[in-house]
């Protein structure tokens, strides 16, 4: 069976497609110079409705080990929250969870 090279690759592109995992994004706050610790807990709390067990230990993992992951989900949540956190004046990324 011979099939045209257009058809190969749309085959290809289509069953890549299905292959490929949905893979969630996540939130990343990082330490900065700037922010009180008290700050950065208050924005957890506020924000993302944490506890302050929950908002203290990011914090303190934003101020130990450089940074934290904040939230985990879809692409459009994360670019919202990273967005939302840069409105409050915190230095957040987003990228692929590994």
């Amino acid at each position: 069976m011979s099939v045209a090279p257009d058809e190969a690759l749309d085959l290809r592109e289509e069953t890549d497609t299905l292959q490929a995992p949905d893979t969630p994004w996540q939130v990343i706050v990082w330490n900065d110079p700037v922010n009180l610790m008290s700050y950065v807990t208050y924005v957890f709390r506020t924000y993302f409705g944490f506890g302050q067990e929950k908002a203290q230990k990011l914090m303190m993992a934003v101020h130990t080990e450089g940074k934290a992951v904040v939230f985990t989900g879809s692409r459009e949540e994360a670019e919202t929250h990273t967005n939302a956190m840069h409105g409050w004046g915190l230095w957040a990324t987003f990228e692929r969870a590994e």
